[in-house]
């Protein structure tokens, strides 16, 4: 219930359940072009930051980011039934929609500030998505919770690379994130300024539960082995005792024929 409020009032409630199956089906279409664009949006800022841009391009990206959001808020606005609940707990699509406007066709400096902001549609983006690694991170896949904190490695890379001025290039980036997410730590890389080090101490929150996770999850790999093997065990005994059972059964279905042949014989020499 908690949840489904905090969606609601920042605008990013998504396609109600007891809509139709048709809006919810689409909606889950986009959650994999959600992870993309915010990953995109991550490098785009990276990009910008260190001057690895084109005009062009950056004229480029803001046609598809704006287009995506406009085709995604259309689409399913004529999809749903109740349209007025869903634009409502969507505002935030709205605003992003409206607010993209200048970037395409303006320019200045409300579109240059714009466009420095755009790094936070990542937390709308990927909020929409916690619910899902929440429940991929649940079921204890030990794959499952190394890709996911091995994405958040390389996304906490380029953050940081991009944060930092005394993180030179990704690369360097992406081996703090890993010291850092691993719990290790070996000093050769830390970040100098105020904005990185909040970020650091975020990563290392997060790097302390993803350790527990995959301590959980190596554990519970470890277990299943043993159940598994187990089981089998248990599968090959049963299977014996059926044999034993067939065999017990053919050996009594012998006697009952040789007992009856006698009987036979008994009462034609009687």
């Amino acid at each position: 219930m908690f949840n489904h409020s905090f969606h609601f009032i920042i605008g990013l409630s998504g396609v109600a359940a007891d809509e139709n199956l048709l809006a919810q089906r689409w909606a889950r279409r986009f959650e994999l072009p959600m992870i993309l664009l915010a990953i995109w949006i991550l490098i785009e800022w990276y990009l910008r930051e260190k001057g690895i841009y084109s005009a062009l391009f950056d004229r480029v990206t803001d046609w598809a980011v704006w287009l995506f959001f406009m085709f995604e808020t259309v689409l399913l606005t004529s999809l749903v039934e109740n349209k007025i609940r869903y634009l409502r707990s969507n505002w935030m699509n709205l605003l992003i929609i409206s607010m993209g406007v200048p970037l395409l066709w303006g320019g200045g400096t409300y579109a240059a500030i714009l466009r420095s902001l755009r790094l936070l549609l990542i937390f709308p983006l990927l909020l929409n998505l916690t619910a899902t690694v929440r429940k991929v991170l649940a079921r204890n896949y030990l794959g499952s919770v190394l890709l996911v904190a091995l994405a958040f490695t390389l996304l906490s890379g380029l953050l940081i690379a991009g944060i930092d001025p005394s993180i030179e290039n990704v690369w360097q980036g992406i081996w703090w994130a890993w010291v850092t997410v691993a719990t290790v730590g070996y000093g050769d890389t830390v970040p100098q300024s105020a904005a990185g080090k909040v970020f650091g101490a975020v990563v290392i929150l997060f790097g302390v539960g993803f350790f527990s996770l995959l301590t959980a999850s190596f554990s519970a790999y470890f277990v299943s082995r043993g159940e598994i093997e187990i089981e089998e065990e248990e599968l090959e005994e049963i299977s014996e005792l059926k044999d034993i059972e067939r065999r017990i059964e053919a050996m009594e279905n012998t006697l009952q024929r040789i007992e009856d042949r006698l009987n036979e014989d008994r009462s034609e020499k009687r």
